[in-house]
């Protein structure tokens, strides 16, 4: 039986040549794509460009042993693409690094540039660049994404102001419990649904879905006064936006958006359900907020926003103060996650 190759074996221009190979034809505004020292994009007119980057690191942000090489490169997307959604941009373009463990399989290698690109087709953006090195350790997949935005539909955090309704989409604290149940499953065999917890929840943490439609509706007309993306939580996000805008927030707890079945697997394991689900991270959902003379004309955004949820959480307040209003008592907000303590 022949051994399968690994990154190893086949060296940098092989995997460079592999990787393009894979990746569709650029469009005419991308004048030098891969393979040449730097990509050079031409400008989309009478827009600003919205620059990000976000790095996974195995480890820290994903284990092979249960995240397929699949849902690794859609990952190593999805973030920047929700980054750019908070933003009100669309996105036109990325460049990919990877840090990769000799020993990795070729073909995890082509799973993981497979899975970016599937995202990357499905949100018309394009792979323009990157680059290789080899990593003595971890697996490390490094995504700067390039998006476009009209000057008077960017969003930003600091835009929120007394008198504004605070939404979510999507739910809250799915991710969280997927993450639980795929380190549990990391340990013991066995489908994450035998464990109680929601298959939808391993889906989510596994492969977020970047809310860019609804980024794009909400950066239309100004709809919304300000914006952030949840990679570290809600309470994180909530704490991040109330500082930039300069205002306090008050937030109905019992308005938090969580399913089901993912606060019954938190109450399970004797867990407030709402406060863990707002202090897991890796939710990719959007925190916004709504100035009052806008609610109508959000009210249509959410019939074009292609099914995703809006619930309204809370409203911005005068002063910094944030308020947790939660089984009957007001308090602090709970924290959020952080990499450094």
């Amino acid at each position: 039986m022949a051994t399968q190759p690994t990154v190893g074996d086949l060296g940098e221009r092989v995997l460079i040549e592999r990787i393009r190979a894979r990746v569709p034809a650029a469009p005419s505004w991308v004048q030098v794509g891969i393979g040449d020292d730097a990509a050079v994009v031409e400008p989309e007119r009478n827009t600003l460009d919205v620059l990000t980057a976000d790095t996974l690191i195995e480890g820290v942000h994903f284990e092979r042993r249960f995240a397929p090489p699949g849902a690794i490169g859609h990952k190593a997307l999805a973030v920047n693409l929700s980054d750019l959604a908070a933003m009100g941009a669309a996105p036109r373009a990325a460049l990919l690094s990877l840090g990769l463990p000799p020993a990795l399989p070729a073909a995890d290698l082509d799973a993981l540039i497979d899975g970016l690109l599937a995202l990357a087709a499905r949100f018309g953006t394009t792979l323009a660049g990157g680059n290789i090195s080899r990593s003595p350790g971890p697996l490390i997949v490094d995504v700067m994404a390039v998006g476009s935005v009209r000057r008077r539909r960017l969003l930003v955090r600091s835009g929120a102001r007394p008198g504004d309704a605070v939404f979510v989409s999507g739910w809250i604290g799915q991710a969280a419990a997927g993450l639980a149940s795929c380190l549990a499953r990391g340990a013991q065999a066995g489908p994450g649904a035998a464990r109680g917890v929601p298959e939808a929840c391993e889906a989510r943490f596994l492969r977020p879905e970047p809310r860019v439609r609804l980024g794009l509706l909400l950066g239309r007309g100004r709809v919304a006064s300000a914006c952030i993306d949840l990679s570290d939580g809600l309470a994180a996000g909530l704490a991040d936006l109330a500082q930039a805008s300069g205002v306090g927030i008050v937030v109905d707890a019992e308005a938090i958006p969580i399913d089901d079945e993912t606060a019954r697997w938190f109450a399970s394991r004797g867990l407030d359900a709402v406060e863990a689900a707002c202090a897991g991270g890796e939710d990719y959902e959007l925190l916004f907020t709504v100035p009052p003379e806008r609610l109508r004309a959000f009210a249509a955004v959410q019939g074009r926003a292609g099914g995703v949820r809006c619930a309204r959480i809370g409203t911005i307040t005068r002063g910094r103060a944030c308020i947790w209003r939660h089984g009957g008592t007001d308090r602090q907000l709970p924290a959020g996650f952080t990499h450094f303590r």
